[in-house]
């Protein structure tokens, strides 16, 4: 009777340990959930019984699993990933909120939450580290000068571990490490500047170095090749900077009034050289090849394209190896474009948001048009589906040649070898259910 009773504890413990712990079947190690293809994707739902989330789908055929979702609030949306994806944070948009969640994608639980002193639209993860830097343009810092601050979030205390006042910081980039932070700034004073943090130099819990640099903490770099730098790809030590130019603020006294990529050494904090492009809000860097997409205020006409829309954005390739242009003005949707996405294929996903949308996915009569383009790298051509609504999500697999869309709320699934919905037993649609508006999605696991 004693070794029976024995016997049924220490299955009991096996089962529990399991489920809590993951388990390995065959070598493999699997998660809680016992999925080995997952995606999460934010959830925010305005209903006095439910409360948005982080939801896991199974990347393997497109459902949503019977497992319990995460909690990160009431309307979660942007997510952020770290490097080897054991970490990703959200952001809770809901009034007042302002906090940031995060979770351990192995154990499938909740890591902790920072609240921020103010909203954020950019937010990174820059190592395996529970550790994220989070711009906060709005952030009064005591003893900084201008509003503004990179704040270093904690998940494992919960905590703010340093202020780093930064004039307006709005977006923040890291480079591989996390040693390096490229700060841009939305005031007049960031319009020619970037500033260069080493946030393991910062002094806690308040740092002002910013208001004395150049300093070992601090260095804000100053140019007339400057020209609303808004964001950067950095690669090794050499960072391309996106001067979004004219787009986001007229200055007749720059020459050439126009976007442009200004390749910056890291190591040296100096400007390599300036690539003048048709204009430059975000970009992707696959090999050699960087692609820069944006919305020109002139030179936007939408050729090529039978279109309502008045109005049409831009595409760029340029040459890293040789800094030059290669394919210049690509036409595709307008909007402020900060998605972007390369999948198996070699089809080149591009979201935007405050696009021009036609029509109604809902109920589609004639042209239906959103912030949607697909850029085919084989051919040079733009499909633009028929969609409505800002893109705030692309993911893309190495295994399957599915992408997954957030657009207008919906979470779309394309089959990326025609283009067009993917609809099948599982996908009926060519839509995952899921309650709620779709803020983001990023895939936790390498398939």
């Amino acid at each position: 009777m004693k070794r029976s009773i024995l016997v049924l504890m220490v299955g009991a413990w096996f089962v529990l340990n399991m489920a809590s712990c993951g388990h390995s079947t065959n070598g493999i190690v699997k998660p809680p959930s016992g999925l080995l293809e997952r995606v999460m994707a934010t959830q925010s739902v305005t209903s006095p019984t439910s409360f948005g989330e982080i939801a896991i789908i199974n990347g393997q055929n497109d459902t949503i699993p019977r497992v319990q979702p995460l909690s990160a609030g009431t309307s979660p949306g942007m997510i952020a990933i770290s490097p080897t994806r054991n970490v990703l944070a959200t952001f809770d948009a809901a009034p007042n909120s302002n906090t940031v969640y995060a979770v351990n994608t192995v154990k499938e639980t909740g890591i902790g939450q920072v609240r921020l002193p103010g909203p954020t639209r950019s937010f990174i993860l820059p190592t395996s580290d529970p550790i994220g830097y989070a711009a906060v343009p709005n952030a009064t810092v005591n003893g900084f000068s201008l509003l503004g601050a990179v704040e270093q979030m904690n998940f494992s205390s919960n905590s703010l571990t340093v202020t780093i006042g930064v004039d307006t910081a709005t977006t923040v980039v890291a480079n591989s490490t996390g040693s390096q932070l490229l700060v841009f700034s939305s005031s007049l004073q960031g319009e020619s500047a970037v500033t260069i943090l080493n946030p393991g130099s910062a002094v806690p819990p308040v740092d002002t170095s910013c208001d004395t640099a150049p300093n070992a903490v601090c260095t804000v770099v100053t140019s007339p090749q400057f020209y609303w730098p808004v964001y950067a790809v950095v690669n090794g030590t050499t960072a391309y900077i996106l001067n979004c130019g004219p787009q986001c603020g007229d200055d007749a006294a720059k020459l050439p009034d126009q976007a442009s990529v200004v390749v910056f050494d890291l190591t040296t904090l100096t400007i390599i050289t300036t690539i003048p492009v048709e204009a430059a809000t975000w970009a992707l860097l696959s090999g050699s090849t960087l692609y820069v997409a944006g919305t020109p205020p002139t030179n936007n006409a939408c050729t090529g394209q039978t279109t309502m829309a008045q109005n049409c954005g831009r595409l760029d390739i340029i040459d890293t190896g040789s800094l030059t242009v290669t394919t210049s003005g690509v036409v595709i949707t307008d909007g402020y474009h900060d998605k972007m996405d390369l999948n198996v294929v070699g089809q080149l996903f591009i979201g935007s948001h405050e696009c021009t949308n036609i029509g109604n996915v809902n109920n589609p009569s004639g042209e239906v048009r959103g912030c949607l383009s697909i850029y085919s790298t084989a051919t040079g051509s733009v499909f633009i589906p028929p969609d409505n609504g800002n893109v705030d999500g692309l993911q893309g697999f190495i295994s399957r040649p599915i992408e997954y869309v957030a657009e207008g709320g919906n979470l779309r699934v394309y089959n990326v070898t025609t283009d067009k919905l993917l609809i099948n037993d599982f996908v009926t649609n060519g839509t995952i259910p899921l309650v709620g508006y779709v803020g983001d999605i990023k895939a936790v696991d390498s398939f």
